[in-house]
């Protein structure tokens, strides 16, 4: 195995073409057994249903390179089960577990030159998606769908070390009550642009949205979950039914209390309680925990503690210890670490 010339330790966070993705087609009611294929160009009807009412869902995950040298990705069947619930949310056919975490595997086989190596703080991340594909007119499911894998090398989330950053209180709502905020759907992240942008034109690096129904509750931001430090040590998660269930939050959530010993919490958490807690992350499996320093609201600002300097000391014991499990430093509860290759 050749590694492919790149400048591993300088990659951005952004799309570079591998050599190979995976495509699967759903016709007449069944899964055909889907293939590798070089092709990256998609066609289809200028009338397809994800064009026209954006009935698309997809995942996120990373391969990573092992201190031993193994190929491996971090908890798939966990993936693989949140986009089944999103696809039945959408009216999209299940992709099998099976299927899905084959699919993932045959890809980051197919483009294992393409994975970095350990040590370079790089990783190949992997975006299987899913959408609606033949033609639809009138407001209803597709009934012909693609699902894909595809993969890119990307660098790490922070340059030059996880600098806390700052965030604002949006005025605008993610999800509705009983809506679709609990799903991996493209739509969530198409309404989230515009807050996106507006945050970052006034200089802030994401936004905290609060629940639609009272506004005094903390959800989320546009593409990761809150995580908060007490004074006193424990760790907690906001609770609500229109949080996207993060990956790697329910995973730092067991490192905390079962590797770690900590105590940790699951709960609502309210906007009027932010200034007791000692420390603030962001979870996502771009950067697993980006530090929070600072929230700007309309009546002032919240600083945290832990300060605008470095990361936390707990929030940094989190993140050494599920990196060290992802990275194979650290031995993980059973299940965790998918080997490739």
């Amino acid at each position: 195995m050749a590694k492919k010339d790149i400048d591993w330790s300088n990659l951005g966070f952004g799309y570079m073409k591998t050599d190979y993705r995976y495509v699967s087609e759903f016709k007449d009611g069944k899964w055909d057994d889907g293939k590798l294929i070089d092709d990256d160009m998609i066609v289809m009807s200028e009338c397809a249903c994800v064009l026209q009412y954006a009935q698309t869902c997809f995942e996120g995950l990373k391969a990573y390179t092992t201190e031993d040298g193994k190929i491996v990705c971090f908890r798939p069947d966990l993936n693989a089960e949140r986009m089944a619930d999103t696809a039945k949310r959408l009216e999209m056919p299940v992709i099998p577990t099976d299927k899905f975490i084959d699919a993932v595997v045959q890809t980051v086989k197919a483009n294992a030159d393409w994975v970095p190596p350990y040590g370079s703080g790089a990783t190949l991340y992997i975006r299987p998606y899913m959408f609606g594909k033949n033609p639809v007119i009138g407001v209803k499911p597709a009934d012909e769908y693609e699902f894909r894998v595809f993969t890119t090398p990307v660098g790490p989330y922070f340059k030059g070390g996880a600098k806390p950053i700052t965030i604002t209180v949006s005025d605008f709502d993610r999800a509705a009550p009983r809506g679709t905020g609990n799903i991996k759907a493209g739509l969530n992240y198409a309404m989230s642009l515009h807050p996106i942008m507006e945050a970052h034109r006034n200089g802030f690096a994401e936004n905290m949205y609060l629940d639609p129904a009272t506004r005094t509750k903390v959800e989320e931001t546009g593409g990761a979950n809150f995580l908060f430090v007490t004074k006193d040590g424990t760790v907690v998660t906001p609770k609500s039914d229109s949080i996207l269930p993060s990956i790697t939050r329910r995973s730092l959530m067991t490192v905390a209390e079962e590797v770690l010993g900590m105590k940790v919490e699951h709960r609502e958490v309210l906007f009027s309680e932010l200034g007791d807690f000692a420390e603030c992350g962001l979870c996502g499996t771009a950067a697993v925990i980006s530090p929070v320093g600072k929230i700007v609201h309309k009546d002032g600002e919240i600083c945290f503690p832990s300060g605008m300097e470095e990361m936390g000391p707990t929030i940094k014991k989190l993140y050494d210890t599920l990196t060290g499990i992802q990275m194979g430093r650290i031995e993980g509860p059973a299940g965790w670490v998918k080997e490739i290759m």
